[in-house]
């Protein structure tokens, strides 16, 4: 695929990840923040992922903190990024205010055949999003951090021009991603849908409680986790034999948590200042160690664990 200009805003947790992705796919890159702190601290943040890569052989030999200089530039203000660009990434926050701002402002300072993309996991933003840009906008959500996640939703909205959609692919299987298009916008795509399923059982077992953060997790990575690498959820079943599984479908003893809108344990973690990782304290204490070395040791096992399974190759059937 030829070189795009990319410009990405926002730049906190997704944006500076999917700014090295790209400009990683051969891309050049504007990359912009309305806190300008923020932006700053990107920079070292792509140094640290771009590290990370080139640690695991996951990157070419040429990829240095230069040659990451010269394909990604910062940008201070929304002006300065725009001009001559083909995609506007968009991944500030999940706000519907602060996102119908940003595309009124952004809506006189594009070109006619720039393309918007949104990274929003759970908002409808076609509603908010002016109608000369209708045609040129969809959904492009991608999973945290996007350097080591090969995931990526799309979808398009009411008006977008379904050339649009497969362009798009097009360039996210470019850069060695996994796409996934849907028919229409989702909340919260399949993954997340599934994620906060298993979310709220779990709360709902913490709260009433019958098991442990311990318990909890013990039982995900020994046993679902063992399998859905390989298996995913559906092709799992096949293995089970869809005989059974219709039996255990029509379970009546099984009823799902209440949706209750909150979760006891978490709320008092919260009241108690343990936010997480970032506070070295959450659902379990994380000891000494800075926030930023216990995510790096995360992306560390995770891009062993993507290489292994890139080995393994997970059953998902016959291949087209």
């Amino acid at each position: 695929m030829h070189e795009k200009h990319i410009a990405v805003i926002g730049a906190g947790l997704m944006g500076h990840a999917l700014a090295l992705v790209y400009a990683l796919g051969g891309h050049k890159v504007c990359i912009t923040d309305s806190n300008l702190e923020t932006l700053a601290g990107s920079k070292a943040l792509m140094i640290s992922a771009l590290d990370l890569l080139s640690e695991g052989g996951e990157v070419a030999a040429s990829w240095n903190h230069g040659k990451l200089s010269q394909s990604v530039t910062w940008c201070k203000t929304l002006e300065e990024t725009l001009p001559g660009v083909d995609l506007v990434v968009e991944a500030i926050s999940e706000s519907l205010d602060a996102k119908r701002a940003l595309y009124e402002k952004l809506d006189p300072l594009l070109n006619e055949d720039c393309v918007l993309a949104s990274n929003t996991s759970g908002l409808d933003v076609f509603p908010v999003v002016p109608a000369s840009l209708q045609k040129r906008t969809l959904m492009m959500h991608w999973y945290s951090p996007p350097y080591l996640c090969d995931l990526v939703d799309i979808a398009g909205g009411p008006y977008t021009d379904p050339k649009l959609v497969e362009e798009m692919v097009a360039l996210v299987k470019s850069l060695g991603k996994e796409p996934v298009v849907f028919k229409k916008f989702v909340p919260g795509y399949v993954a997340n849908r599934i994620q906060a399923a298993i979310r709220l059982e779990v709360f709902d077992l913490l709260d009433k409680g019958l098991v442990t953060p311990e318990d909890v997790d013990r039982s995900v990575i020994h046993g679902l986790a063992l399998r859905i690498p390989i298996l995913g959820v559906l092709a799992k079943s096949d293995f089970s034999g869809l005989p059974l599984v219709q039996k255990i479908t029509a379970n009546k003893s099984y009823t799902p948590p209440e949706l209750k809108g909150n979760c006891t344990s978490l709320d008092r973690l919260l009241a108690e200042g343990n936010s997480g990782v970032s506070s070295g304290k959450g659902f379990f204490d994380w000891g000494e160690k800075n926030p930023e070395e216990l995510f790096r040791e995360r992306n560390k096992k995770l891009l062993k664990l993507k290489k292994t399974l890139r080995e393994i190759k997970p059953m998902l059937g016959a291949p087209n």
